[in-house]
């Protein structure tokens, strides 16, 4: 077929075979012509011209490399060198990239460092012209290396396909992607052949490669197209390169969108052999390596058998008559980093339409996903989840996004990819040991209370992006309601969620186009962010999404510049708790809008309309006696409320007084509004189970929280008789810090309190702040990790304390918190 009537043909129907056929033919007739013409002497003695490569598999794509292998022994490649000189130059001069190596038989026998590429090329050959006996000895050279060395070649050819995955970071979904040299590209499906043939048993052969034939001819026409359109050997299917594609007559009017997605379907299923297949090959581990295994496997248990890394189900039934048990499978996965053996694969592939219908229904599906977005490698649980189309299967919403492209020029990624990637970002600042500006985004990530929320929020945050028209954000937005909705997510986690999906922006845009030391940018940004236990959230969800946008893309100058942001806008969140107060008149309600008059804006911010209208109900009862307390259970934790008039000591006393009842405190606020009626509330554990056990030990501790709030109870005396708890080991203690924040506030100081926690110490450092006769305004605490942060704003008189009294105060609390 001439050169012009294969190309007219492909651009008709885009059926890449018969234009490769005739591609090849063209080349071995060039090869053979310019044979006679520079060596018609050598035909039939001592002298093979062989093809290797896509000339020998008939695969010869436009513009590729031509591989041509002379066998000749040492005596005839001596005479021959000046005439193989001027045959080489021939070809070159015919327009074709000729890559010519020449072997003795006894040469392509041995295998070693260097020539380990060279080796796996003789894995497709066939005689083009010469000496049929020296083929033959050739071929059992050949032969005699697979023998020989046929492990060996395995280990190298998995070593050389794993090098060139990692140089794609080891992922099919490049926006731009190298149809043949990047992950499920062309390369990969050389790989399964060469490997099949290696083993010589047919198994990579019949389970996966005769399954991939739809994949391989789609492949091969992206490669043939593009070589088409460049006129050279161009393998990257870029943005511009999309478009013509979608143009062109066999495209049949498929925009580009619908051409990638097929390309990303194509590129899993050839991705996911290529890597299933080297595990088969892989050859005997060493001595280090089968032990870890062995140890690994100790991780089998009564639901799952953990072998090479991989985990098989005991009763993979379960599945199919309770879907749910598929979370646990990736809990288990994501906390031991762990992989799925094939037959898992396949028995979670029936069971999907079940799994599909369970996660299809409103439930309370919270509590088993949390568990996956809770373990150390939640990222690469996720990741195996998305490679199976077991995400799509549980959130819906998720198959918006699936190898979807978005053409902006800054992602490299498509946006699911670059979705997972952002949740490895997160996850990375754990596992490893990040350096310079890095470390403090590790330590901060060490000291959030729920990263399974914030990872959600990453899972959820561009959702939109599957959506027509309009922002991404608002589309977000709707989608991740409709989710929360559907795996009943608690109120407060779902506000957390919200606020993330809806701000996910606004650090990264402000790095760009903002002056971060303008007041006004800090002000405008810390009136966005709101509350201070929302900043840390948002500053590690956009150092992740910043970092999954492509390698490189978190720079440490980026880093530093995002950490720099972090710590001015927290110090401005802190001004702003003291200093920005609710109005009156802010509620159409008078009763409520005089009970909110003089809060913080923190309170209304922080607090829903439920639990302001439970706070509202404890004012009320509140004007016939001195203090009305109230507790109830939040899921695994316990939330009180106490309303009572301000006096010194409060806030110490009903802190004192949690403890002393053997509850641990996790988080805690208090408030004081214009009419002197203070709002403290706590969410603390009940460790020994008390109130769930004998539940009118509830109504024993609303007495005991309202008579310490009046002032009628004896705190420190209750804490002496509290049976102590042994203190952590002396490596595992954290030193406290005490700061002062001066300028945070016009009219309170502000005191930071980081330490070891502990039974008491939050009454231990109210106290010793009342005891310095001090007014406690506003207080925030939480617990992280066995650390216990706290911050008072601390006020003498209406004002801030003196420097030397603030000086004083800060060296008794860093005994109090030393437990001095």
């Amino acid at each position: 077929m001439a050169e012009a009537c294969w190309r007219a043909a492909f651009q008709a129907d885009g059926d890449p075979f018969p234009a490769l056929a005739a591609r090849t033919a063209e080349v071995e007739r060039t090869v053979l012509e310019l044979w006679q013409h520079h060596l018609p002497d050598w035909a039939a003695r001592g002298l093979a011209i062989v093809a290797l490569g896509g000339l020998a598999r008939r695969e010869t794509y436009p513009f590729s490399d031509i591989d041509l292998l002379v066998v000749a022994n040492a005596r005839v490649q001596a005479k021959l060198r000046e005439a193989l000189g001027k045959f080489l130059a021939a070809l070159w001069d015919a327009g074709l990239r000729v890559s010519l190596s020449v072997r003795s038989p006894q040469e392509c026998s041995e295998l070693h460092h260097g020539n380990l590429e060279f080796a796996v090329s003789l894995l497709d050959q066939r005689l083009l012209v010469g000496d049929t006996k020296l083929y033959g000895e050739f071929l059992e050279r050949v032969a005699e290396l697979v023998r020989r060395r046929r492990q060996p070649l395995m280990d190298g050819l998995c070593s050389l396909a794993k090098a060139r995955h990692a140089r794609f970071e080891q992922t099919i979904h490049h926006l731009e992607p190298n149809v043949k040299e990047a992950p499920g590209g062309l390369r990969d499906l050389h790989l399964l052949r060469w490997l099949d043939r290696l083993r010589g048993d047919e198994a990579i052969r019949s389970v996966w490669l005769e399954p991939l034939r739809a994949a391989h001819a789609f492949l091969s026409t992206l490669r043939c197209f593009l070589h088409l359109r460049a006129r050279r050997d161009d393998n990257l299917l870029s943005f511009e390169a999309q478009e013509e594609l979608a143009a062109q007559a066999f495209s049949r009017g498929e925009p580009p969108e619908a051409w990638m997605g097929r390309y990303y379907r194509h590129a899993r299923e050839v991705y996911r052999a290529a890597v299933r297949a080297m595990d088969l090959c892989h050859g005997r581990w060493s001595g280090t390596l089968v032990a870890f295994h062995r140890w690994r496997s100790r991780l089998s248990n009564a639901e799952f058998t953990v072998a090479r890394n991989c985990v098989w189900l005991r009763s993979p039934q379960r599945l199919a008559q309770d879907p749910a048990t598929v979370l646990g499978l990736f809990s288990f996965i994501g906390r031991h980093d762990l992989d799925l053996a094939l037959e898992t694969e396949h028995r979670i592939s029936e069971a999907m339409p079940a799994i599909e219908r369970h996660f299809a229904q409103p439930g309370a599906h919270w509590p088993l996903l949390s568990e996956v977005l809770a373990t150390p490698y939640a990222a690469r649980a996720l990741m195996r989840m998305n490679e199976i189309g077991l995400l799509g299967a549980l959130l819906p919403e998720w198959r918006g996004i699936e190898s979807l492209p978005v053409r902006d020029f800054y992602h490299r990624y498509t946006v699911d990819e670059h979705t997972l990637r952002a949740v490895l970002a997160f996850d990375e600042l754990q596992h490893n040991a990040p350096s310079g500006p890095r470390r403090r985004f590790a330590s901060l990530a060490s000291e959030i209370s729920r990263p399974e929320v914030l990872r959600l929020a990453l899972l959820l945050h561009d959702l939109g992006k599957g959506q027509p028209g309009g922002s991404h954000v608002q589309a977000s937005l709707a989608l991740a309601e409709r989710i929360m909705e559907r795996i009943q997510l608690p109120w407060p986690e779902r506000r957390l969620v919200r606020f993330l999906i809806h701000r996910h922006l606004d650090l990264s845009v402000a790095l760009a186009t903002r002056d971060l030391a303008d007041p006004e940018t800090l002000r405008a940004l810390a009136a966005s962010v709101g509350q201070a236990e929302h900043l840390p959230y948002l500053t590690l969800l956009t150092y992740a999404d910043i970092s999954a946008v492509r390698p490189g893309a978190m720079s440490d100058w980026r880093a530093e510049l995002l950490w720099q942001f972090h710590v001015r806008l927290a110090r401005e969140l802190l001004r702003q708790v003291a200093t920005d107060r609710v109005g009156a008149g802010s509620q159409s309600d008078p009763e409520l809008a005089g009970f909110l008059e003089g809060l913080p804006r923190r309170y209304w911010l922080c607090v829903s309309p439920e639990e302001m209208a439970w706070h509202l109900e404890l004012a009320r009862i509140c004007r016939d006696r001195p203090a009305a307390a109230a507790v109830r259970r939040r899921q695994d934790v316990y939330e009180a409320a106490v309303v009572a008039h301000d006096r010194r000591f409060l806030f110490a006393s009903l802190a004192g007084a949690l403890t002393a009842c053997g509850m641990n405190i996790l988080r805690g606020m208090a408030c004081t509004n214009r009419r002197g009626l203070a709002v403290d509330t706590f969410v603390f554990e009940d460790l020994a189970r008390t109130l769930d056990l004998n539940p009118r030990e509830r109504d024993r501790l609303v007495t005991v929280l309202e008579r310490a709030a009046a002032g009628h109870l004896n705190v420190p005396d209750m804490l002496r008789r509290r049976a102590p708890i042994r203190p952590p080991s002396r490596h595992r203690r954290i030193q406290p810090r005490v700061t002062l924040e001066l300028a945070a506030s016009s009219t309170a100081t502000v005191i930071e309190v980081v330490a070891q926690d502990r039974p008491g110490l939050l009454f231990d450092l109210a106290r010793t702040i009342s005891e310095a006769g001090c007014n406690i305004e506003t207080v925030l605490v939480e617990t992280r990790a066995h650390q216990a942060f706290d911050v008072f704003y601390v006020s003498l008189d209406g004002a801030r304390l003196p420097a030397a009294l603030a000086e004083s105060l800060r060296a008794k609390l860093l005994e109090a918190a030393a437990g001095a």
